[in-house]
């Protein structure tokens, strides 16, 4: 029997995780997961709600256990994490272990440019922020959560990260 794929995208808050994790998915005929998505089903809560209620420690200790139930499916999956997934309870270990990690290392500029144009609400990290408290959060992060993305299996870089691009980059993971 064949062990299924397991496709785990990591990379800072609009990298564009949940949106080339869709395609990707469709493309593989796979299932996609949003880690994000899937706490709130399951708690019944927003991520913010958490964070306001019960503090970032809750909430991280959720992220792992529901990271941890996912890859530990039996079915290959496209998985798209919050961006801190990866830096907190040794999940990027876990990660690599039961799946193929691809980063996602998109530039700043780029990425202030999408959540400029997001709706900056849905994402408790950078409510209220303006563009140059964004671009200096977006460092900070990078700073402290690069040495996780960088224990990644496979490595894609640029503005436009395509599904085809993902998968040439498996295709050669593969081979090698």
């Amino acid at each position: 029997m064949r062990t299924p794929l397991k496709i785990v995208l990591v990379g800072l808050p609009g990298s564009g995780k949940s949106s080339l994790g869709k395609l990707l998915a469709k493309q593989l005929n796979f299932v996609f997961i949003d880690l994000d998505h899937l706490i709130e089903q399951e708690t019944g809560k927003k991520i913010s709600e958490i964070f306001a209620e019960q503090g970032e420690g809750k909430f991280r200790e959720l992220e792992s256990i529901y990271l941890n139930k996912v890859l530990d499916g039996v079915e290959g999956f496209v998985l798209s994490t919050g961006g801190g997934t990866p830096c907190f309870n040794d999940n990027m270990d876990l990660i690599n272990e039961k799946a193929v990690s691809v980063y996602l290392e998109v530039p700043l500029e780029e990425i202030l440019k999408r959540l400029s144009n997001d709706q900056i609400g849905k994402r408790p990290l950078f409510s209220g922020l303006g563009q140059g408290e964004i671009i200096l959060k977006l460092k900070n992060l990078l700073a402290s959560r690069e040495m996780y993305y960088l224990q990644s299996k496979i490595k894609l870089q640029g503005e436009d990260i395509s599904p085809e691009m993902l998968i040439s980059e498996l295709m050669t993971f593969f081979r090698n």
